[in-house]
């Protein structure tokens, strides 16, 4: 294999299977394709590789990843209920955003495996899927003894008195309602390495299969047709600015990601066909769901400054969490919160909070909003950013807004109790002046 292969312009590539982006899903695809000898796989990646590059693999610094080159940086359109300054990350290097985020790992809740099933998905439901758990090929393990440090101890012991949930041990030994403890991650505790889709999946392979081809720094910016109307060729862009053509003889396989993905299916003329046309792009299939139901968890934050600067040891700084079930006729939890052990601050800043020399926050979010977007393009052009509209806290019944609202209260009720509260010297944002719901 050729992980930095130099196809240049005016080439066209054939290839059994081409994988357009080498993500978690493109990582794991191109592993299992390739098992057989006899079938040739490209994967297209527009990033660069991560293999030997510790600003990626180093999980602690996947903070010092958002917005930086190996970042796509997408951003959304102007919301109606504020919220419009939120960069979108997706990233751009080998292993997408499982070399970018931090890896916290869960296993699917069986009620919402069923829910799939109910909606005509089959072959979802919890005993047919879960059991593909012993296949997974990263090294997914709790937090590791040496990395929880004292002030993430004490927020699991305070959330759990405060609150009245069980301290777990392990969120993916059983299904829990809720509960506070330690996350799963997929790293290594003694090297602080991630066991990122490429780390598991590609680095073990790259020297030893010749019918994988990884294409990075190669930009997939069109897809195009055979003499039969099937899209089985994707046109590239390289580093150097030349393009090419690889060409798929068996499938296409898209997985680009939730933005990347139906951008290239819009350009490709699938989708709303008025939209379509109105940008001059041929109709190639009628299919107005492309794009449609664009859905995020949003995620609020309330920071603290701390009196004294925190202890040093941490796998990624948000090593700790936290679920709460409100709704207690369901089994699942329905709220969430990260506990970091940094002042997370890039959203408060802008609307001129003080940044503290060392504190905390607690980032209630909304494991299943229900108000939902659309993905949109804004010009025939593919290197045009694609509109990201998700018309966050839009839902009718007020559900998302609520959640957050209770999960900013509930934070207040943990930091309030021992012995965290006894590392904190003030809330910084949103502040104590802030109190009431619509506040």
């Amino acid at each position: 294999m050729n992980a930095n292969d130099a196809s240049r312009s005016g080439d066209e590539h054939t290839y059994d299977y081409v994988i357009v982006g080498g993500g978690t899903a493109g990582s794991v695809l191109a592993a299992r394709l390739s098992e057989d000898p006899d079938c040739r796989v490209c994967v297209i990646e527009g990033g660069p590789s991560d293999v030997g590059d510790e600003q990626v693999l180093r999980l602690r610094n996947w903070i010092n990843l958002l917005e930086s080159e190996y970042d796509y940086g997408y951003t959304t359109t102007e919301q109606p209920r504020g919220n419009s300054h939120i960069v979108h990350s997706r990233a751009k290097v080998l292993g997408g955003c499982s070399s970018h985020n931090t890896l916290i790992s869960f296993l699917p809740f069986p009620e919402d495996l069923d829910e799939w099933v109910g909606m005509g998905c089959a072959g979802w439901d919890p005993v047919t899927v879960l059991p593909y758990r012993k296949r997974l090929r990263n090294n997914i393990v709790p937090v590791g003894e040496a990395d929880r440090n004292p002030i993430a101890r004490d927020f699991v012991t305070a959330a759990a008195d405060a609150l009245h949930v069980p301290v777990i041990d392990d969120f993916n030994r059983r299904p829990f309602s809720d509960g506070v403890g330690f996350f799963s991650l997929a790293y290594d505790p003694e090297t602080n390495k991630r066991s990122s889709a490429s780390v598991a999946y590609l680095h073990p392979i790259m020297d030893k299969r010749p019918n994988l081809t990884l294409k990075l720094r190669t930009w997939a910016y069109q897809l195009a047709s055979d003499g039969a109307g099937r899209l089985t060729r994707v046109r590239v862009r390289y580093a150097d600015g030349s393009t090419g053509t690889v060409r798929a003889e068996r499938e296409l396989l898209l997985c680009a990601g939730a933005v990347d993905t139906p951008r290239l299916l819009l350009l490709a003329g699938i989708g709303h066909a008025d939209e379509l046309r109105a940008l001059g792009i041929e109709v190639r299939a009628e299919l107005p769901g492309v794009g449609e139901n664009l859905l995020d968890h949003p995620e609020s934050v309330i920071v603290w400054e701390t009196h004294e600067p925190l202890p040093p040891n941490s796998a990624m700084d948000s090593d700790a969490g936290l679920f709460v079930r409100r709704d207690t006729s369901r089994p699942r939890p329905d709220l969430m919160w990260h506990f970091y052990q940094v002042p997370f601050t890039v959203n408060t800043e802008r609307l001129g909070y003080p940044t503290p020399p060392h504190g905390v926050c607690m980032t209630p979010n909304v494991p299943r909003a229900r108000s939902s977007g659309r993905l949109w393009l804004r010009s025939s052009d593919p290197a045009t950013h694609p509109a990201l509209d998700f018309r966050y806290f839009t839902d009718p019944d007020g559900h998302d807004e609520q959640t957050i609202v209770d999960g900013l209260r509930l934070a207040r009720e943990v930091a309030n109790a021992a012995p965290l509260r006894d590392w904190l010297k003030q809330e910084i944002a949103p502040g104590l002046r802030v109190s009431t719901d619509a506040e």
